[in-house]
């Protein structure tokens, strides 16, 4: 199915048409490669990146965090307050730290936190999960990480790669919300604002409410 600029402000109201527009030739052109073509899975798909991206406003992860922010989100990183406070407001600095040797990053001296940081619109983590997306894409996303939020062609194709690559379509297909929820975002975290881009999706393309 063909998406349209109307339908996405409809399901996305806050979306700026620019940013839209930015990403809707991308949308149309590689949704059907991944096989995202029914109502029920573009729904799904729309509504998690909707959330993910802020709307579409966002490709790239805002690691700004405040001290009490670091000591809320991220606390087993920044065990005292005097810690949180030496990082408070360096996004480099926080990545690097919260990132450090996991998902194929090396340590917090080696810059790979900060250099596969969230991008995209589903927020690509880890340099293990570059390096299978760019193989899966056809793109050396380890030397040129950036291409994921700089591209929307690539933006879009990371989110289908990881979309696939979680078998999400046959969740899609159930009307799985929560679960499909839990292998983007490793928990719940936002679920009331993607059941309510879903809901949206579902209204504005005639999708029984039931299914």
């Amino acid at each position: 199915m063909q998406l349209e600029q109307r339908l996405i402000q409809e399901i996305m109201p806050h979306a700026r048409i620019d940013n839209i527009r930015y990403y809707l030739s991308a949308l149309n052109s590689v949704l059907s490669e991944y096989e995202i073509t029914t109502p029920l899975r573009v729904a799904h798909f729309l509504a998690q990146i909707g959330h993910e991206s802020g709307s579409l406003r966002y490709a790239q992860e805002n690691l700004n965090y405040s001290a009490v922010a670091l000591s809320s989100v991220f606390g087993k990183y920044f065990p005292t307050s005097a810690m949180a406070s030496d990082y408070a407001r360096k996004p480099e600095k926080i990545a690097n730290r919260v990132y450090a040797d996991r998902m194929g990053n090396g340590d917090e001296a080696s810059g790979d936190g900060w250099r596969y940081r969230g991008r995209g619109l589903i927020q690509l983590t880890g340099k293990h999960n570059y390096q299978q997306c760019g193989e899966a894409i056809g793109q050396d996303l380890l030397s040129q990480p950036e291409l994921v939020c700089s591209d929307p062609d690539v933006a879009v194709r990371s989110a289908c790669f990881y979309w696939q690559s979680r078998k999400l379509n046959a969740l899609a297909d159930q009307d799985e919300l929560v679960t499909i929820t839990r292998k983007i975002n490793g928990g719940l975290h936002g679920l009331e604002d993607r059941a309510a881009f879903l809901n949206r999706a579902k209204q504005f393309m005639s999708i029984d409410r039931g299914v």
